[in-house]
């Protein structure tokens, strides 16, 4: 029973640094800080979150929820835009309802990444309390589980 807890609590350290860990703005560099205000100048409520080595800034552009990921050192490499389901590209709406029948789609995101301009969709599916987030190009071509 013993080896059980400590393998469980491994996994759990293992499993710690991967999520999200909130942070309040005086816990963010300052280069991440000003790479986001070079980029996003407007802005003025943001909310931070570190992921990994990684800053992602959640805010809101007009009426649209966004979220930009910077380096450490403050490069901004990529955004997310929400987007509601049915402005997803009609050939990742026709993926989903060929691969996914019996799922909905609950959430969608158009993500660009900075510098080479490539994007990609994001659609969270559920299905019987399951999520998967499900990540597409612009042709339908499914990229990432």
């Amino acid at each position: 029973m013993k080896q059980y807890l400590v393998l469980a609590a491994f996994a759990l350290a293992l499993a710690a640094p991967a999520r999200a860990q909130k942070l309040n703005a005086a816990q963010v560099p300052a280069a991440v800080v000003a790479g986001f205000k070079q980029t996003f100048p407007q802005v003025r409520k943001v909310e931070w979150e570190k992921e990994g080595d990684k800053y992602e800034a959640g805010f809101r552009q007009g009426l649209v929820s966004m979220s930009a990921l910077l380096s450490a050192g403050g490069k901004l490499l990529e955004t997310e835009s929400e987007l509601p389901p049915s402005q997803l590209p009609p050939a990742v709406r026709d993926r989903l309802t060929r691969a996914y029948p019996t799922y909905k789609v609950t959430e969608a995101a158009k993500i660009v990444t900075a510098g080479t301009g490539a994007t990609t969709y994001e659609a969270e599916v559920t299905r019987n309390g399951q999520k998967m987030d499900l990540l597409f190009d612009a042709d339908g071509r499914e990229v990432k589980q």
